[in-house]
């Protein structure tokens, strides 16, 4: 494991001497199902910004531009490929049977704010569009949920690596105490779900 993630960190190393570019193509390959994790990328950009590149507001916004893309091509292969497709052939894409699979049943199990929640949560963030456009779900909420889902993610990482500095890359030694923030995000985006249908529902109910 510690070699994988010394790939991935070397990988990250590279796309970062283009500054803000580099972080948007390491996002969107992250969330167009090429496993090179957020969780490195992320912090590398909070690094950027530690050393005078930009600020955490625009690698922030960079970053979920760059996931927006990434999920967009996920989306329209699996909205064209279909799901015998990605099982044939996804292996050859680094999408593994058992990831898809799983987001997949995410997917299922939770409807459509699953694009909002999974942003939060590791790997599944990573292939959940490919689901999402199997399901040909409505491809302006897809956006609007991928941006809303992935613009704290980003934000929360980001500033993490700006304040280690020097000491990015001891990035999981700190995520403990983050386990409870993503927790909470993950709950309050529910809450926010749930309260914007029962508005909406009063709202076509007062239309009526």
């Amino acid at each position: 494991m510690e070699f994988i993630k010394q790939i991935f960190i070397s990988i990250a190393e590279y796309l970062s001497q283009f500054g803000h570019l580099g972080i948007f193509i390491g996002m969107t390959l992250e969330s167009a199902c090429i496993p090179i994790p957020s969780e490195v990328i992320l912090p590398l950009g909070g690094y950027l910004v530690y050393k005078g590149i930009g600020s955490v507001l625009s690698m922030t916004i960079v970053a979920t531009l760059g996931c927006l893309a990434g999920s967009v091509i996920a989306y329209v292969v699996g909205y064209f490929g279909g799901r015998p497709f990605i099982l044939k052939y996804g292996k050859y894409f680094f999408i593994s049977k058992h990831d898809f699979e799983r987001a997949e049943k995410f997917f299922q199990k939770k409807g459509e704010i699953t694009i909002f929640v999974s942003r939060l949560l590791p790997v599944i963030r990573t292939f959940i569009s490919l689901p999402a456009g199997i399901a040909k779900m409505n491809f302006v909420k897809f956006c609007i949920y991928t941006v809303l889902g992935s613009f704290p993610w980003s934000l929360v990482f980001v500033y993490l690596g700006k304040k280690l500095g020097d000491n990015w890359k001891s990035i999981e030694e700190h995520l403990k105490g983050f386990d409870y923030l993503i927790l909470a995000l993950i709950i309050a985006a529910i809450v926010g779900y749930v309260v914007y249908k029962i508005f909406k529902g009063k709202k076509s109910a007062e239309v009526e």
